[in-house]
């Protein structure tokens, strides 16, 4: 038989399946119907439904009027009855309730609409849809719970056993498989449909059987309804809702899984007692060379009254003393002012006071209860922490913090809190100093409550900044820049170090104006998409003002060590070592420093830590590369403001502006100094944790300021500004736990045998900001709707986060896999655009997204059923 013959043969089976419902329906209706209800029945392998439509027409079976398919007057079909059709009205049987009828005479409901009616109601009422009604009761094998059923092991069938535990009688009507892929199939004894119903007597029961058919890894989750008629004069149908999600993993994927199940935070009631705190160990540090303080670092508490006032959401309330409400008038008038020099600090200040606040809120989500530690078997002084969730930085915690520890069955007006500080962090323990006399004490198993504890250097740093920027030798031609000192001037003729850019013009213009200052007192700004090198821009414009002026001294910059680490080892390729300097702060894990950098640091390997050297040793070297907030330290350590001559700051868009302004107020002349900034403001922007804050455009980078409301930097003028747009990436294309993928990669033995691993690098997209490889492969982590509002509500993931996408699929220079679920990352529109292009390219592979549902008003409802609630 030829394929159209073939497909006319299933057609005109498929027009036999509607029977009188064939005239007049909607052709994307017709299309639902097949995909969903006949083109899997009875496990026969049917073609998709544009085959047997274009059949139908081709043979003249069908036509089309005013948009609407009708029988054609020639076609001889043979109906049978089934869920969508009109029924017909039939003699009840002997022996069964006379009202069965009833149910027989309702006239089918719109398919669509149907299950948009069902996901509403399980939206507005998720409980009550899931629970057992009108004396119906279903269970399952597997069993569920809270109306969920959990599959993961094949064969990947579910076994629903419905009994009517009611004195009446019940027909059963209709159940269907709401699910965007079409894996699932529909089994009963007696092929269920409200033209063929299943009258059940009081106590009767029925079985029916859901199977998942699927060729590939994923989470396929479905929303099975069942509908019921009570047979009683002039009874409503009701319904019966359970869901089921069907879970295929490969062997790797178990490695990364939970180690135990998840507990919700909930945040314990607290006692006002008194508290004996008994200090700790904190590491040891190279103490005869550190850098003595010469510029004094302050608190910067934030005002009591502050936190009253963001407690109530920064508005008016009854509750509020008339002090408060006049603080609260002035805090809002602050906030709502347009940044200029003349608030410049107090903005800043009150900002970063709201980010704390913020943060003292989040740390206490990860406080421990009744947790027990264990002596460290390699050193008897130390005792071991594990920390759910440390892995992935939840909480953060960095070598030198400090943990405060009770006994959790202390009780009374004083309890005795120890300080444990960190030694070191491997994956999810930590290895805490504690005193001497809580260690000799200490026994196994003993139970502890446990408070983690904000580290306030960095804030402290931003405030010192924020007030040298308007202080000492004020630096309002730099941030807030009106014009060059100098209306013009020449161009300096250079022989590139990177012969690669002598054929990228805007490299070299680039390059040529940062030598010769053309902006000054003004900023510099390099921006351009990812893959354009702006770091190579900057690498070699720093290599050519040493080269050109002998008395030049660099501060390189840069937000994270990983960008800072790719600096430094471009500058080493033609300096020799004693004119380029790493310095990396205390906190830093030194595993973390690649290898080329370990001799050019501030690494002591004896100790396996960072100290730092004194202000006249560091001032010898050209240029010192440093992480923003590092570069506070020379700061403290007094290095004049007149000692560096340039400051750039590679990344800033990732950088909050007093971030960026550690690097550059008390070491900057805002006369006779010059900064250059480079990034890409569509990139990953600053993490802000305060909502107050990020409506008030704390999440602002000066990068992303200036360029967009300061006109130097609006009209593209080439001594303030330059686009880059060759990009250098992406010669083909496909198109955080990182710790526990590290883990599982090291545990499969099979794949460290047949790949060498050593090369390979694992991190999260802000690992890789700054950075390009050969190859990248991304896992997009989500595969269910669930997550996707936790990660709208914290700004975090691709789906809600543009900037991230933008930096995650640019980092490869050959080749770039994406791993994920299509039908999460379809809901959005940019990664939407992106699959469509891996489509239309031929690359993509894995899941047939022809077995989808595309309508957006679906795909919007299954999200919104998703989302968790708390109250079932």
């Amino acid at each position: 038989m030829s394929s159209l013959k073939q497909s006319l043969h299933f057609g005109l089976e498929f027009v036999a399946f509607l029977g009188d419902r064939m005239n007049g329906i909607n052709k994307d209706e017709l299309r639902w119907i097949y995909n969903n209800d006949f083109k899997e029945r009875d496990g026969i392998k049917r073609p998709g439904f544009s085959k047997i439509y274009y059949a139908l027409r081709e043979y003249n079976k069908i036509c089309i009027v005013n948009g609407d398919v009708y029988l054609s007057s020639r076609a001889v079909v043979h109906f049978y009855s089934n869920q969508w059709r009109r029924p017909r009205v039939r003699q009840p049987n002997p022996g069964r309730c006379e009202r069965q009828t009833a149910i027989l005479a309702l006239n089918a409901r719109d398919p669509k609409r149907l299950c948009a009616e069902i996901l509403q109601r399980m939206r507005v009422n998720r409980k009550e849809m899931l629970a057992d009604k009108g004396g119906v009761i279903i269970t399952s094998n597997p069993m569920a719970i809270s109306g969920k059923v959990q599959v993961s092991k094949k064969p990947l069938v579910v076994s629903f056993h419905i009994v009517n535990r009611s004195p009446n009688c019940i027909n059963f009507t209709f159940y269907h498989a709401i699910s965007r892929i079409r894996c699932f199939s529909l089994e009963d004894e007696r092929r269920v449909s409200r033209v063929n119903p299943v009258f059940l007597y009081s106590e009767e029961s029925y079985d029916v059987v859901v199977r998942c058919k699927l060729d590939e890894y994923g989470y396929f989750p479905a929303t099975v309804f069942f509908e019921f008629q009570p047979d009683v004069p002039e009874a409503t149908p009701f319904y019966i809702v359970r869901e089921i999600e069907v879970s295929v993993e490969p062997s790797l994927e178990s490695v990364p899984g939970p180690v135990a199940p998840y507990k919700p935070f909930k945040k314990a009631a607290r006692t006002p007692v008194a508290r004996v705190v008994v200090d700790g160990v904190p590491p040891v540090y190279s103490g005869s060379q550190r850098m003595p303080a010469k510029v004094k670092l302050g608190e910067y508490t934030y005002p009591r009254y502050l936190k009253k006032l963001v407690k109530h959401k920064m508005e008016d309330s009854e509750v509020l003393s008339s002090d408060d409400k006049r603080r609260l008038a002035s805090v809002k008038n602050l906030l709502d002012s347009s940044l200029d020099m003349e608030n410049y600090s107090k903005r800043f200040h009150l900002l970063l006071h709201l980010e704390e606040l913020q943060m003292e809120v989040d740390i206490r989500k990860y406080d421990l209860h009744g947790q027990t530690m264990t002596l460290d078997k390699r050193n008897s002084k130390f005792l071991i922490l594990e920390v759910p969730g440390l892995a992935e930085n939840r909480p953060s915690v960095l070598r030198g913090d400090c943990v405060t520890v009770s006994r959790s069955e202390d009780a009374g007006s004083e309890i005795t809190v120890y300080k444990g500080y960190v030694h070191k962090i491997e994956l999810n323990k930590l290895m805490l100093g504690f005193c001497d006399e809580f260690v000799a004490n200490f026994i196994s198993n003993m139970k502890f409550d446990v408070e983690f504890t904000l580290n306030r250097l960095t804030l402290k740093l931003q405030h010192r900044a924020v007030d040298m920027a308007t202080k000492a030798n004020p630096l309002l031609d730099v941030l807030f820049p009106s014009a060059a000192a100098k209306s013009s001037c020449s161009l300096p003729e250079l022989s590139m170090f990177n012969r690669g850019l002598e054929d990228n013009p805007e490299q070299c213009k680039a390059v040529q104006h940062i030598v010769a200052g053309s902006s000054q007192p003004a900023p510099y700004v390099v921006f351009g998409p990812p893959g354009t090198g702006k770091t190579v821009t900057l690498v070699e414009a720093i290599k050519q003002i040493l080269k050109l002026n002998s008395s030049a001294h660099i501060l390189a910059c840069a937000p994270s060590n990983s960008a800072c680490d790719v600096l430094c080892e471009r500058l080493l390729d033609s300096f020799c070592s004693y004119q380029v300097y790493r310095m990396n702060a205390q906190s830093r894990d030194p595993a973390s420093v690649p290898e080329t950098l370990r001799k050019n640091c501030n690494l002591d390997e004896k100790l396996g830590c960072f100290y730092f050297r004194d202000t006249e040793f560091l001032m010898k070297f050209r240029v010192i590369v440093t992480t923003l907030y590092t570069a506070g330290r020379l700061v403290t350590g007094g290095v004049p403001v007149n000692h560096f001559s340039h400051v750039f700051v590679d990344e800033a868009g990732q950088a909050l502006e007093p971030e960026t302004v550690i690097a550059i107020a008390g070491l900057l002349s805002p006369q006779e100094g010059q900064l250059v900034l480079a990034g890409d403001p569509k990139q990953l922007g600053p993490i802000v944790q305060s909502p107050i804050a990020l409506k008030h455009q704390f999440g602002l980078s000066l990068l992303e300021r200036l360029m967009e409301f300061n006109d130097l930097y609006k009209t593209s003028d080439p001594r303030f500004v330059t686009k880059l747009q060759k990009n250098y990436r992406w010669g083909r294309s496909v198109l955080k736990p990182v710790e526990k993928i590290r883990l599982a990669l090291k545990k499969d033995r099979l794949l460290s045998q047949k790949l060498n691993l050593t090369g390979l690098k694992v991190g999260s997209v802000e690992e890789f900001q700054g950075q390009e490889k050969k190859i990248i492969m991304i896992s997009t982590v989500r595969s269910s709707t669930n997550y996707v509002k936790m990660d709208q509500d914290f700004n975090i993931g691709f789906l809600s986060n543009e900037k991230r996408f933008n930096v995650a699929i640019t980092r490869a220079k050959s080749l770039l896999i994406v791993v994920g679920n299509p039908l999460i990352l379809r809901t959005n529109p940019v990664w939407e655009k992106f699959i469509n292009y891996c489509l239309d390219k031929k690359g993509y592979t894995g899941f047939p997204l022809e077995k989808t549902d595309n309508e957006d008003a679906f795909v919007l409802m299954m999200a919104a059923l998703r989302i968790m609630d708390t109250e079932c």
